[in-house]
């Protein structure tokens, strides 16, 4: 099937197909006249592609996941275990933000969101309280 062809039955533009053919996420072999020629199952991986994307994978993870798949003959519970792996991704990075939330929440209580939480604690790396500005070393 002609890259035209292949655009209109996925929904996405030539340069789309093309960019995932640069990618190595799809390959179509080049005809005598030089057009791109891609196999059937081209529509369905690109469908692929594409939901994965809406489901947060990016498009290394996608390739690996492809490369996963080829020659498996349990895909459902392959796909499945790459599923239970991003979600486990997921549920860590949720937990980073909370955590980040808080601070965030915080340092607005502090009436001062940028100062250090507790200034008086904080000291320079030359060992000295943040805010001392003498040029004795500390000791």
């Amino acid at each position: 099937m002609r890259i035209g062809e292949l655009a209109a039955q996925t929904r996405l533009t030539r340069d789309a197909i093309r960019f995932y053919e640069g990618l190595g996420l799809i390959t179509g072999r080049r005809l005598a006249n030089g057009y791109r020629d891609f196999p059937p199952e081209t529509v369905a991986w690109l469908h692929y592609v594409r939901t994965a994307q809406t489901l947060g994978f990016s498009l290394t993870e996608i390739a690996r996941t492809g490369e996963a798949l080829r020659g498996v003959s349990d895909s459902a519970a392959a796909l499945s275990a790459l599923l239970e792996e991003k979600i486990r991704l997921i549920d860590a990075r949720m937990a980073e933000l909370a955590t980040l939330r808080a601070e965030l929440v915080e340092r607005v209580g502090t009436g001062c969101p940028l100062r250090a939480v507790a200034p008086d604690a904080a000291v320079s790396a030359a060992g000295r309280p943040r805010g001392d500005r003498s040029t004795q070393p500390a000791g």
